[in-house]
């Protein structure tokens, strides 16, 4: 059975957050504080609402969800980059998937899926943050031909972590 993406509508916001949340505790077991993780369902309706004005603003921002068997499995960001320094780069915010979906091709459709998008909304430079220590995202960027450009910057999340930049031109 094949996955369906599509943008995520504001009815779905609940659904979507819910699939925000699984994923991220999947994705970043062991990388990300277990404080934080473990927070979030009881932030849900805080990252709903920054969800649902993204999702009803247009500020370029795609926002979409990933569909399979009629059920939400993941979800894909992508948007013009916002570093400073890369203004006419296109920039992938969120590829993920909950875990009972890894490794069976949905990743590689959700780049393709994000890489053609920024390519016809005229980009031809992709920028990617990820955490330093998330080898797992790393292998998979990879593999499509982003390399690390050099740059970093940290986050506070209770404890200090560092994001590295990929870029791809396309």
């Amino acid at each position: 059975m094949s996955i369906t993406i599509r943008k995520v509508s504001v009815e779905e916001t609940d659904e979507f957050v819910e699939c925000h949340i699984k994923c991220w505790q999947a994705a970043y077991k062991g990388i990300m504080p277990d404080d934080f993780l473990n927070s979030m369902p009881s932030n849900h309706e805080k990252i709903a609402e920054l969800f649902r004005q993204g999702i009803n603003e247009s500020c370029g921002y795609e926002y979409c969800c990933v569909i399979y068997n009629g059920k939400m499995i993941g979800k894909l960001g992508f948007s013009k980059c916002l570093d400073d320094d890369k203004t006419g780069a296109g920039e992938i915010h969120a590829i993920y998937l909950l875990d009972d979906y890894w490794d069976k091709g949905y990743g590689r459709q959700l780049m393709e899926f994000a890489m053609e998008n920024l390519k016809e909304m005229g980009f031809r430079e992709i920028v990617i943050w990820l955490l330093d220590e998330n080898s797992r995202a790393r292998r998979f960027y990879e593999k499509f031909g982003f390399e690390a450009d050099g740059t970093t910057k940290e986050i506070d999340l209770s404890e200090t972590l560092i994001e590295i930049r990929y870029v791809l031109t396309i």
